[in-house]
């Protein structure tokens, strides 16, 4: 990957992360997520590991569909609240 490739490819992420926020704060909740239960994969007491993960992927899981309903939400508010206020207070100052 030459640097220019990596420049686009940084500047893409960047861009999508400011049009939805919630996308890297979601991918970062999944990592913290699996991360805490591979923490936590030692201490598991006699519980079966295959139980172990579908518990960990169930919660990483879970906080990606909540990540991204809150970021459903917010674009439904900003369109249809914030946008058209804005758009209100356009046509009435002229």
């Amino acid at each position: 990957m030459s640097a220019v490739e990596y420049d686009e490819h940084e500047s893409k992420f960047m861009r999508k992360a400011k049009e939805n926020p919630f996308v890297p704060a979601g991918m970062a909740g999944c990592a913290a997520i699996v991360g805490y239960g591979l923490f936590k994969l030692k201490s598991r007491g006699n519980t079966k590991m295959s139980v172990h993960l579908i518990h960990m992927r169930v919660g990483a899981q879970g906080f990606i569909v909540g990540a991204m309903t809150i970021g459903v939400l917010y674009s439904m508010y900003q369109d249809y609240v914030v946008k058209p206020k804005a758009e209100l207070k356009a046509l009435q100052s002229k």
